[in-house]
């Protein structure tokens, strides 16, 4: 547990949910949910080479006497599920008070835990400029201090482009992704919720706004900072321009729950300043996504 990003009782709280995505799985091996393959949860399919943080029970130590090599029992109806987080890591996350890129690591690292209770599989990808940095599939609980390690070392620079990033990633088989973003990205997204419905992807939106984002105080001229160029830009403000400012973000916002709708998707807004145990507790668990046991 990291004391960095988490206070120390927070885990304790968090033992009160669990994963809750009713989707079947259909890739992946000795989880908690079932796959729409047939057969019963203890009819033998086939074999896989180990991978460290698999369920070592599930390891054939007959194979690995003839072998010399370690492998996994896979069932036919006994699946892990498959979640994919992506964050978004450009540097306009990095604004407001607190950051956005912060309530981005914690809501990833929490979501991780929850994932891995449930002895599915996670993969966290980083995505910034045209690309995406995969990080390792983890499983099993132990896996968690190290996913908590990795989170910690992303930084937040540049622009992102949210298409070619999540289209970069290669998929096996159903499951779910989760992207966390701000989402300000002119060229949107659709084209990488369209990549990811194809590949049988149930996704969720998470987008984190700051207060400030919402909340513009005072008028006059101002010099901004374009936190993704570095360019600063000379603004007049005054209740025309906020307006504006409003109606755009208004517009992104019904763009997205349009997009969550056409591709039925789910779509969640956070404010950074929210509390996340009460995000979590209260909103997501509206959503379905997750429950108290």
């Amino acid at each position: 547990m990291s004391e960095q990003l988490f206070d120390p009782d927070f885990f304790t709280k968090l033992n009160q949910l669990s994963i809750a995505m009713s989707r079947h799985m259909t890739y992946g091996i000795g989880g908690g949910r079932k796959s729409n393959a047939k057969g019963s949860s203890v009819e033998f399919s086939d074999y896989r080479e180990y991978i460290p943080g698999d369920d070592i029970r599930r390891i054939d130590w007959g194979a690995y006497g003839r072998l010399d090599k370690l492998y996994i029992k896979r069932f036919m109806e006994e699946k892990e599920g498959i979640f994919q987080i992506f964050i978004d890591t450009s540097a306009s996350m990095n604004f407001g008070e607190p950051k956005k890129s912060r309530i981005a690591l914690q809501l990833a690292g929490a979501l991780a835990y929850l994932i891995l209770n449930n002895l599915d599989r996670v993969y966290i990808s980083e995505m910034q400029e045209n690309t995406l940095t995969q990080g390792k599939g983890r499983a099993g609980k132990q896996a968690f201090r190290q996913i908590m390690r990795e989170l910690e070392q992303i930084e937040f620079d540049g622009k992102t482009n949210l298409n070619k990033a999540i289209t970069a990633r290669r998929y096996q088989g159903s499951g779910v992704s989760i992207i966390i973003s701000d989402f300000l990205d002119e060229k949107g997204i659709e084209e990488a919720v369209k990549y990811l419905r194809y590949k049988k992807q149930q996704v969720i939106l998470i987008r984190v706004l700051a207060r400030q984002e919402l909340e513009i105080d005072g008028e006059g001229v101002v010099n901004l900072l374009d936190m993704e160029t570095g360019e600063e830009v000379r603004l007049t403000l005054n209740r025309n321009t906020i307006e504006q400012y409003n109606r755009a973000l208004e517009q992104l916002e019904s763009r997205l729950m349009a997009l969550a709708k056409k591709y039925e998707m789910t779509y969640i807004r956070m404010i950074a300043d929210q509390p996340l145990e009460r995000f979590l507790f209260d909103t997501i668990c509206n959503q379905g996504i997750i429950v108290r046991k």
